[in-house]
This record gives structure tokens, sequence and C-alpha cells, in this order.
């Protein structure tokens, strides 16, 4: 909300413009003033809105004078259009040349029409001057509290709509003074809380966009999705928009008026959508459009109906030697969310369940992705727990920005959407006795030959049932997957993305790039040479050493429908290169990273687990590498101790040997001290 406003008053010569700007200021008439008033100033302090206000009087006598007024129109947040209650011609130049002119700048300000001079109107120009007026704005009313306000949509030739940028109509003097004050908080309030964007008064209904914002604020609220807001879903709903709980009897009020009024308004006592739109519609009626306003902003809404970009996207910066991932307050917020959206409650999210959990949201943010083959889902390929949260897991350690701005989205109970979040290191953190690994999501790349069965392995990680359908239904620009790993009875999520052929450079040849990388999964199949000596040449080619490696043998019984098998040439003599290849025993055991894994995705695999080990095993040790990465570094990058526990161990025994060291040094030179000074000696010998 703004906490600065420029009102500028314009009209013809005559109408006591100057003269209503030194009524507020002096609060009394004075006569004569000046032609023109300096800019005035209130202060926060004493404005009902708690704002700063700028009032800049204007006249257009002279070129100088006009260029003025255009710059000063441009500038302002409000207008005030004054016109003489006892000169029916002022009012009529406001609609043929005031407003008109307003709207050839581009001047986008909501306007308020005012008739001064009030106490000099005979009963005839009453008349004539109130009937011009009624075709220019609404009719000004009372409010509970005396204030005057828009009323009803009028008729006549030329209504509402023909001006909407009139926001209302009020009357006053400047020589009693009466209504002076109440003016300039009209003008206030049509900046911080104009009703033009809310409500259509040719229509006497919400605007379109007021009531889809409302509905998201209705979804948000309906914790238990049952169409109704209780008791205590109004009571939250109030305490987060006013810090302040409604008493039973207030809210038995509140339904009894919005039952009088709207019959569909009330059902198994409590507020529907149509209700609950109603009931801020009264609000706007009744003259206090500030109760929908501090609804809206306390949902993140700008004065264009649109969630405002820093409610979206707060600032939030990842070191880069950092990730981010859900926190624990994040967790348990899409937890509550999938709650929420399996209303059949059979553990799974049904398409028509993602809509309703997605409903107060553009769309679901994985569209584009492969969803939902790249997760885990149940048999009839509905989303489940698991995989819902691993999806927003991936999200938020591949794109901060797109949970951030669903946590808006999607209603996070909290004042800051960053708590939903936390920061970790990308390394975990090493302490004399042992590694303390914070985080809970890695990211693999899995790097291989065309053929050799990557994209079943990351079918695998989230389908072991049957891998090779899932990676047939994975994209084939850029298979990705994302699954829960337990390792040593804690379960991590690991984000599988598969380096297809061609994008190598892209990405291995970038440091930046590949540092977003926790492991590389190498995979290569045995009975394609050629297929490991591609990884031969990949090392070669690019420097990977900064990164933990794993090294996977696929069966031969691995080819998805979408792998296209490695060239095989029996009967053609190896190339030289090839040929020069070391055995992939060798070549692992000269890089100093363990021996590669054998699996196969087949189901035939799971029955002879000692010619192959299932894909967990390997998603195990893709995870127990990022974990602790100096075990899986290959050649200079690895430690000389791989043995985290042994690394541990090492590193007390040489602090104790640096502590033992010193205490001997220290020893022996207080023996080296010469008798005359033995003070201490002395000391120690009592």
């Amino acid at each position: 909300m703004r906490r600065d406003i420029r009102l500028l008053v314009v009209g013809d010569p005559g109408v006591g413009k100057s003269t209503l700007v030194t009524a507020l200021i002096k609060e009394a008439f004075v006569a004569p003033v000046q032609s023109v008033v300096p800019e005035v100033t209130i202060p926060p302090e004493i404005t009902p809105e708690n704002v700063t206000t700028h009032v800049i009087d204007s006249t257009d006598q002279t070129d100088e004078q006009r260029d003025r007024l255009t710059i000063e129109a441009r500038k302002a947040h409000a207008i005030m259009l004054v016109y003489a209650l006892d000169n029916p011609a002022s009012l009529t130049a406001a609609t043929t040349h005031w407003l008109p002119w307003l709207r050839t700048l581009g001047a986008i300000v909501p306007v308020l029409l005012v008739g001064n001079k009030a106490d000099l109107r005979d009963q005839a120009m009453s008349d004539e001057a109130g009937a011009t007026a009624s075709r220019l704005a609404e009719p000004a009313t009372k409010s509970e509290n005396g204030t005057p306000v828009t009323g009803s949509a009028p008729s006549g030739t030329v209504a509402l709509d023909t001006f909407d940028e009139v926001e209302a109509s009020v009357e006053c003097s400047a020589r009693r003074p009466a209504m002076v004050t109440e003016v300039f908080y009209l003008a206030q309030r049509a900046v911080l809380h104009p009703t033009r964007p809310l409500y259509d008064p040719t229509t006497q209904s919400l605007r379109p966009a007021c009531r889809r914002a409302l509905d998201r604020v209705f979804h948000l609220c309906d914790h238990d999705a049952d169409g109704v807001l209780n008791d205590a879903e109004l009571n939250a709903f109030q305490r987060r928009c006013f810090d302040v709980p409604l008493h039973r009897a207030e809210l038995d009020r509140v339904r009894q008026v919005v039952a009088d009024h709207q019959p569909d308004g009330v059902r198994k006592g409590g507020l529907t959508p149509a209700g609950f739109a109603y009931l801020h519609q009264l609000f706007i009626v009744r003259g206090r459009p500030k109760t929908p306003w501090a609804v809206l902003r306390a949902f993140g809404y700008d004065h264009h109906l649109a969630l405002r970009p820093d409610y979206l996207l707060p600032p939030f910066e990842v070191p880069s030697d950092c990730c981010v991932e859900l926190s624990q307050r994040g967790t348990q917020f899409f937890n509550d969310l999938f709650d929420r959206g399996d209303r059949d409650g059979d553990g799974a999210l049904s398409d028509r369940e993602l809509d309703f959990v997605f409903a107060p949201a553009p769309a679901h943010p994985w569209v584009g992705t492969g969803f939902p083959a790249l997760t885990t889902t149940n048999d009839a390929g509905h989303l489940t727990r698991r995989g819902f949260l691993d999806l927003w897991c991936m999200t938020t350690l591949l794109d901060v920005n797109t949970t951030l701005s669903y946590l808006a989205y999607l209603g996070f109970d909290g004042p800051d959407t960053r708590e939903g979040l936390r920061v970790v290191k990308r390394r975990p953190a090493t302490t004399l006795l042992r590694s303390t690994p914070a985080r809970t999501v890695y990211h693999g790349l899995v790097v291989g030959a065309a053929g050799v069965g990557k994209t079943a392995l990351l079918g695998a990680l989230v389908d072991p049932g049957d891998p090779l359908a899932r990676a047939a239904r994975l994209p084939r620009d850029s298979p990705c997957a994302v699954g829960t790993v337990p390792v040593r009875g804690t379960e991590y999520h690991l984000v599988l993305q598969e380096l297809t052929p061609g994008t190598e450079a892209t990405i291995l040849a970038s440091p930046r790039r590949s540092r977003r990388y926790d492991v590389l999964c190498f995979v290569y199949d045995p009975r394609a040479p050629e297929s490991f000596e591609y990884l031969v040449r990949l090392r070669e080619r690019f420097d990977l050493n900064h990164l933990p490696h794993v090294f996977v043998a696929t069966q031969a019984d691995l080819v998805t429908s979408g792998d296209t098998p490695p060239p095989r040439h029996p009967r053609r003599r190896r190339s030289s290169a090839v040929r020069d290849t070391p055995t992939p025993d060798a070549y692992c055991c000269a890089l100093r990273v363990r021996a590669p894994l054998v699996v196969s995705c087949a189901p035939a695999a799971t029955d002879d687990l000692t010619k192959s080990a299932l894909p967990a095993a390997v998603f195990t040790r893709l995870v127990a590498a990022a974990m602790d990465p100096e075990s899986a570094l290959p050649g200079a990058g690895r430690p000389l101790v791989a043995n985290p526990s042994l690394r541990r161990l090492l590193r007390a025994s040489l602090l104790l040997g640096a502590l033992a060291a010193l205490g001997l040094v220290s020893y022996r030179y207080w023996r080296l001290v010469p008798s005359g000074h033995n003070s201490g000696r002395r000391w120690l010998n009592i």
C-alpha cells in the first residue's frame, strides 16, 4: 500500500479550489486567498490512513501554468475535480473539458467529483446542478460512520461507464466550513482503497477480477475442502487479515445478514463462496472498501488485483556453494496440501484432485516435464504422497523461484513464504569426529552412450516393478526422474537427470553448470566396448575430477523400448582406440573409485541376484557418494583414506599428536629456564 499520496485539485476558475485547500489547512474559512496555494504536505500522524499527503493547487490561466498542470496531472495519484454548486456551467465543464482532458493525458487515476459552495446554492441551482451530477457520478450517500460514499448506480444518458475513473461525488462548503476534511479523506481513500476495481455500479455487482480473487481466498481458507467456511475457518481467516477473532454472536450475525440477502450464501451453518463474496460486496456498498482491500492485501493482491511480485518472489539469496531444500514447515505444508486434496482418501491424487489442489494457481508447475511419469504413482497412474513430496523437493532444488511462487499461490500459512525453505551447504560440513550431511536432496547426472539403458535406470528409480514401461513414458529430449532412496535408515530424495548425447559440451564444459550436480553416474553396456570407451574419452575431454564418480554396468537385457542397442560388430576388428582402453575394473582401480556395479532393470533379474544387483543398489551408492563426496572422487581429488570413519579417526589422531608435541616442547622449554629465573619453579614446588 502507498505511503505517499499526491492529490491534484483542478477545475474552472472561481469554483473555490484554493479556498478549499486553505480551509483544510486553517480549519476555517479565510478570505481573500491567493490565486494558487503552494503545495501543502499533510503529515501521516494527522490522517486516518497514516500516509503522507501532498495537495497541489492548480490553475490554467497561462501557457506556463497549463504546462505545469499537465506535468502535475501525470504525477498525481488522484484528482479532485471541483465545480461550484451555484454555477451549473462549471459542472458542465467537468464532463465536456476536464474529464476528457485527463483521459488524453493517459492519467488513469481515480477522480473525486467535488461540489463546492453548497452554502450559496439556492433551490433552483440545486435542482439543475443535482440533475446534471446524477448523470456524471453516483449520488453521495452516507455510510454507517457518516462518511459520504458512493451509492447505487445511476441511470441517465451519461452513466458511470462513460467516466469510469470517477470514484465518487460529494458536496461541501469551504465557507462554513462543512465536509472539507471528509472530502480529502475520500480522496485518500480513492487512492488507497479504490472502489472501481472491486465493484461495478452499473451492474451492482463485483467485478470479475475481484470475484476471482475472493474465490481464491475462499479456497485457501476452506481447510477441510467441504465448500463452506465454518466458525473455525472464519476465525482463522479473521485472525490472518485483521488479527482479531470473531465472537460467536458476531459470527451468527454475519451469517444472518448474508442469509437474509443471499439465499445460497449460507449452507450447513457456514458461508458458501457466494455468501463470502456477497459479504465483501456489502462492505463496499456501505462505504467500507477498506475491509475487502485489507483481505485482498493479506493474500498478496495489489491495486490491479494481481498477486504482487514481491509476494510471489521475495528476495532470496543463495550462495554459490549452497543449495535450497524444503524446511520442516515447507514439508509439513505440502503434506497438509496433499491431505486436503486427497478427497477420496485413497493415498493418491487423481487428475480431478490435482485440479482442486492447484485451483488457486495458474496451473501445476510440472507441465512439460514428463509428469507424472517422472515420479512415483499408483497402479492407476495417480500421484502418491511420496511422489508429490519428491516433486516438490526436486522443484525446490532445481528452481527455487517456482517453489517460492507456488507457496504464495497455494496459501502458505505464514507471513513469509521463505520460511518454507532452508539453505544448506552443497558439500557436507566435516567436524573432528563426524561428518554431518545436512542435505536430504541430491542431484545426479546419468552419463553414457546411446542405448546403454540410462533411461531404464531412471524408470527403475520411480517404478522398480516395471522400469522399462516407465522409461518409455519419460520425455526423450531431457529425461529426468525423482525418487526416495533409503540409506542407513534415513530417506533421501534423489533427482536423476540423463545427459542426452550431443549436450555434453553444454553441461560438462561449464564448471558453473557441472557443479549443480552432486554425483556422476557413468553407465555402459559390457556387450559393447565402445560404450565404455565413450566414457573414457568423455573424461579425457572434460575435467570432472571435482565430482564423485559411480560406474554402472548394465546387463544385456537392459534395453528399453526407446533405447537403440549399442552397435555390435563381432566380425570387425576393434579399433586401436578401443583396444587401448583399459578394462572397466582396471580403469576404476586406476581412478581409485569403486569397481562398476553390475545391475539389470529387467524383471528376470530379481530372481537371480548372483548375476546382477537390483537398481536400488545403484541409487543407494549414488546417494552415499553424494553424502560423502571424498569417498568417490577420482584420482587426485580423492583423499588418501577413503573410509570416512578412518578419516575421522586420522583427524583425531593428528590433533592429539599435535597437542602432545606442543606439551613436550613446553616441558623442555621449562626445564631449560636458567636458575635465576625460578619464580615459576618455586611456585610449582609449593
